[in-house]
C-alpha cells in the first residue's frame, strides 16, 4: 500500500497544474480570419469576381428569408379568429420550410467561399422587407404582409437567378430556381387562398 510521502502520488503543485490544464479558456478576442465580403478562394472552378457577386446577391436573399421566416413565426404566435387553428398550423409549417431555405442559402454562400450574414442586427440592416409593428395585427393584414414579403423576395431571386445563370454559376442560379423560387411560389399559392373572399354556405 502506497505511504503518504509515495512519490508515485501526485502532488498538489501537479493536481492544479493537471486542472490548468482542463480549464476552458474564456474571453478571447482576435481579428477576424476572413471578414465579411471577402472571398476565401475555393477550388470550385468559378471566377472569384463570380464568386463575390453571387455571394452578394445571396446574402441579400438570406436577409430576406430570415425576415420572412421570422415574419411567419411572428404571425404564428399573433394569428387570431375563426381560423386560427388552421393558420396557426400553415404558418408553422411555412416558417419550418423557410428555416430551411436559410441554412441550404447559408451554405451556398460559405461553399463560395464567403461569410454569411447571420445576426439579427446585420439581418436588418439589409433585408428589403417592410419592417412590422410590434404588436399584434388582424388575419387579412398579417396574410397581407406575408404575400408582400413573397413578392419582394421572388422579384429578386428571379432577377438574381439570371445573373448567376450568365456569369456561369450554375450551382447558385440552381438553389434559387429549384429551392427560393419554388417554395415561395407554392406558399404564396397556399396563402393566397386564405385572402379569397367566399362564403362558406351560400
Amino acid at each position: 500500500m502506497a505511504s503518504k510521502t509515495d512519490k508515485r502520488s501526485p502532488s498538489y503543485s501537479q493536481l492544479e497544474a493537471g486542472a490548468e490544464r482542463a480549464k476552458p479558456s474564456l474571453h478571447r478576442h482576435a481579428r477576424e480570419i476572413q471578414p465579411y465580403g471577402k472571398i476565401a478562394r475555393l477550388p470550385i472552378a468559378l471566377d472569384q469576381k463570380v464568386c463575390a457577386a453571387s455571394a452578394e446577391n445571396l446574402n441579400q436573399i438570406l436577409a430576406d428569408t430570415i425576415t420572412l421566416r421570422d415574419l411567419y413565426k411572428k404571425h404564428h404566435w399573433q394569428v387570431s379568429g375563426h381560423t386560427f387553428y388552421h393558420l396557426h398550423l400553415l404558418f408553422d409549417k411555412h416558417y419550418n420550410e423557410q428555416n430551411e431555405l436559410v441554412d441550404t442559402i447559408a451554405e451556398r454562400i460559405q461553399s463560395l467561399g464567403a461569410v454569411s450574414l447571420a445576426m439579427a442586427a446585420d439581418v436588418a440592416e439589409t433585408t428589403i422587407i417592410p419592417r412590422p409593428p410590434r404588436g399584434r395585427e388582424e388575419v387579412p393584414v398579417q396574410i397581407s404582409r406575408l404575400l408582400e414579403a413573397h413578392e419582394f423576395l421572388l422579384k429578386e431571386a428571379r432577377t438574381m437567378a439570371r445573373q448567376a445563370a450568365e456569369a456561369g454559376d450554375d450551382g447558385t442560379n440552381d438553389l434559387l430556381v429549384s429551392d427560393v423560387i419554388r417554395t415561395n411560389e407554392l406558399q404564396v399559392w397556399f396563402l393566397a387562398e386564405h385572402a379569397v373572399d367566399t362564403p362558406a354556405v351560400r
